[in-house]
């Protein structure tokens, strides 16, 4: 495992300005890694594709549901309970399957909001990586990524972030888009 500096870019020519850079000052090619970063949720972590096996925010649907058709079947069971005069043995009966139904849409006024993050999320935390590409580099043993960093921050990288992983042969193989950047501080 090696410290790894990596900076994102918008275009192919910057990246390759950058591959070119770092070689210019001293980092071995093999350990210089350059790719694309997907946009979030097309990372294909999934066997079907996608990046959560859940959409965000529907954390909590199936407790919530549940409880809305259990508290609305057994109200409309007491009121159909209370009809029997009127519509018979299957009052009951269909108060229930009403009641569920009911209490099952009211469940729903309980979900998130669009682009609201669930509590305790994930997305309560970062920013997830925005897409474009990315460079990279596995630093030699002892050096402490400062050079990197101001070499990256110079040709105009953005989220700059530090990693530990394994670039070889031009490849960060351990690399996970998901993961929590650990993004260096901007410059003073």
């Amino acid at each position: 495992m090696s410290t790894i500096i990596a900076g994102q870019f918008q275009l192919q020519d910057e990246t390759d300005s950058a591959r070119a850079a770092l070689q210019e000052a001293g980092f071995a090619a093999d350990r210089i890694s350059t790719f694309f970063v997907n946009p979030a949720g097309q990372h294909g972590v999934l066997p079907l594709g996608g990046d959560q096996d859940k959409s965000p925010g529907a954390k909590e649907t199936d407790a919530g549901l549940a409880k809305g058709m259990s508290a609305g079947g057994a109200l409309g069971a007491a009121i159909g309970a209370a009809a029997i005069p009127v519509a018979g043995p299957l009052g009951p009966v269909v108060g229930a399957l009403v009641g569920g139904h009911v209490g099952s849409l009211y469940s729903f006024s309980h979900l998130k909001e669009a682009g609201e993050p669930e509590e305790g999320s994930v997305a309560n935390q970062f920013v997830p990586r925005e897409s474009g590409m990315m460079v990279a580099v596995a630093l030699p043993d002892g050096d402490d990524g400062s050079g990197a960093v101001a070499l990256l921050r110079r040709l105009g990288a953005s989220h700059i972030e530090r990693a530990e992983g394994s670039i070889e042969n031009g490849d960060w193989r351990d690399f996970n888009p998901l993961s929590l950047p650990a993004l260096v501080d901007p410059p003073a």
